[in-house]
């Protein structure tokens, strides 16, 4: 749930850019995504942590080759909902690519076919998601410092996120 509390804590901080409506965009775009390919709420929430495991690595790549500055200027350029394909070549190596895509068919059992269709849309909104956290200023982005997480106790799942999310969005179902 850490990953989560940073999200609720950037939507009360008002030197944050986060909003409920803004939470609440990516959560739709992340359920019309599922929903439009037929995924259930579990074979979501299994991609979504496995795509957030490997943005999660890239961009730990990222901040160590170019520094934290650099993944601010990525999550200014690419965060939203407008999917790209632009995004997967910048965070992703061909290699990393193909990981990827094996990883989550092996892992949620959809067709590669399908992964390769819907990732332009979910990246933009994983990274729109991390965008939430930012201040302004340089290494003060609390929502991808806590997704960023290098000791690896399970806090930053984006699965689990999504699913925290929807229950707050949504606290009647």
């Amino acid at each position: 749930m850490g990953l989560f509390y940073e999200v609720l804590s950037a939507i009360n901080n008002p030197n944050q850019p986060a909003s409920t409506d803004q939470l609440s965009l990516i959560l739709n775009t992340v359920q019309q995504v599922a929903g439009s390919r037929g995924l259930s709420p579990a074979t979501t929430q299994t991609l979504m942590s496995v795509l957030g495991g490997h943005v999660r690595s890239a961009l730990q790549q990222q901040r160590m080759t170019s520094g934290g500055s650099q993944l601010e200027t990525m999550l200014s350029q690419f965060g939203g909902t407008d999917a790209t394909m632009g995004l997967l070549q910048s965070l992703f190596t061909p290699q990393q690519q193909q990981q990827m895509l094996q990883d989550t068919v092996q892992r949620t059992g959809i067709s590669a076919d399908t992964v390769k269709a819907i990732l332009p849309t979910l990246l933009p909104a994983v990274l729109n998601l991390l965008k939430m956290g930012s201040a302004g200023s340089q290494g003060s982005n609390t929502i991808l410092s806590a997704f960023l997480d290098s000791d690896k106790d399970g806090d930053a799942d984006l699965g689990d996120a999504m699913v925290f999310a929807n229950r707050f969005l949504n606290p009647s179902r």
